[in-house]
């Protein structure tokens, strides 16, 4: 693959060095010149709007008549005549009749009681030696006795009952009281009264004849064009010696307004003298307009306007019946300053002023 692609760049090496013009002079500049193409003018007729109909509405008609209505519906007044009350006295029972109790205590006499605290019992005990042993050993002659012991006794002091605990009661005798209270002596009553409708004329609006349309017919209308048709196809023809400073950039000297890419009147004056007479001088050559901008302001924005401004001389040229194949319109902003003057240099506003320029050469087509 790497072998193939060598030989088409040799190839094309080859081509272009044929394709360079024969015979060169020494010092002399040449651009590669193409016939341009050949057309005519043709007339037509173009339709500019289609036969239609059009509707004409005419409105609905109407009359004013007056007429009697009801304002407000005939009804009843309602008048509420207050009952009338008058006092009466309630006898009632303020407290109801009770008892009274009053307690009679307990009466409690003394007494005692004996309480065994530790039974009788009877246990084995060893008497004295006898006086008269005559055995060395201590518990020779000795006896052995059963003693019995009576059982231990205390006294606790009681209490005895004499009397329960009882009661006594005294009657409490009941209280009345009295209240007054208002009654209906009256009720209260509704007394209606008829109050009448009421009417009034009004005027309206009727509808006499509803809207309708007329049909009318519009014709189509036409608009004669004239149009550029391709007679003769041009192409690649052969080498043109021309002036070496037109194949270099040469300033156009377009004062452009700020932010601005429309032409203006000395602009245009300034094409037509200057640029007409190269590109008649030179038939066939291609023309690059290019225009630059200072690099104060954003850098897409000065490229904008840059190939705006460039675009607006090719379109003026084209205007003037050059062919749009031999033109080439180039903005290129900020990025082709002729002075140090680039963002954060500070300069005066005529360096700024020498990077704000329009240039146009002749190149190969």
């Amino acid at each position: 693959m790497k072998k193939i692609v060598l030989f088409a760049l040799i190839i094309s090496g080859i081509t272009f060095a044929q394709d360079l013009p024969q015979n060169p002079e020494p010092g002399k500049c040449y651009v590669r010149c193409t016939t341009p193409d050949t057309y005519e003018n043709q007339t037509v007729q173009v339709q500019i709007t289609p036969e239609y109909r059009k509707l004409k509405i005419v409105p609905a008609t109407y009359e004013t008549v007056t007429e009697k209505v009801l304002v407000k519906e005939a009804s009843k007044k309602l008048t509420v005549i207050p009952a009338k009350y008058k006092t009466e006295t309630v006898t009632f029972l303020k407290k109801q009749a009770a008892n009274t109790l009053k307690v009679i205590p307990a009466k409690l006499g003394t007494g005692s009681e004996a309480v065994e605290i530790k039974p009788a019992f009877a246990q084995w005990e060893l008497g004295s030696p006898a006086p008269d042993c005559a055995s060395g050993n201590p518990d020779d002659c000795r006896y052995w006795c059963y003693k019995g012991y009576p059982a231990e006794f205390t006294t606790v002091g009681t209490q005895t009952l004499v009397a329960d605990a009882s009661t006594t009661s005294a009657p409490i005798v009941e209280k009345s009281a009295t209240y007054t209270k208002k009654v209906v002596a009256e009720p209260a009553r509704v007394v209606e009264e008829e109050i009448p409708a009421e009417y009034s004329t009004v005027s309206k609006t009727v509808l006499v004849k509803d809207s309708y349309t007329e049909e009318v017919v519009v014709p189509a209308t036409y608009k004669t064009v004239s149009k550029e048709v391709l007679a003769k196809k041009g192409g690649l023809t052969t080498w043109k010696e021309v002036e070496c400073s037109l194949v270099e950039y040469s300033a156009l000297p377009i004062n452009w307004n700020l932010g601005s890419a429309t032409l203006t009147a000395q602009a245009k004056n300034i094409i037509d003298t200057r640029l007409m007479p190269v590109l008649a001088n030179n038939p066939g050559t291609k023309m690059e307009i290019a225009s630059h901008t200072d690099a104060r302001g954003s850098k897409s924005s000065n490229k904008d306007l840059s190939e705006r401004r460039a675009q607006s001389v090719v379109t003026y040229l084209i205007g003037k019946g050059v062919n749009s194949s031999l033109l080439v319109a180039n903005g290129y902003g900020e990025t082709r300053l002729k002075n140090r003057c680039s963002d954060g240099v500070s300069c005066t506003e005529r360096q700024h002023a020498t990077n704000r320029r329009t240039e146009f050469r002749l190149i190969n087509n």
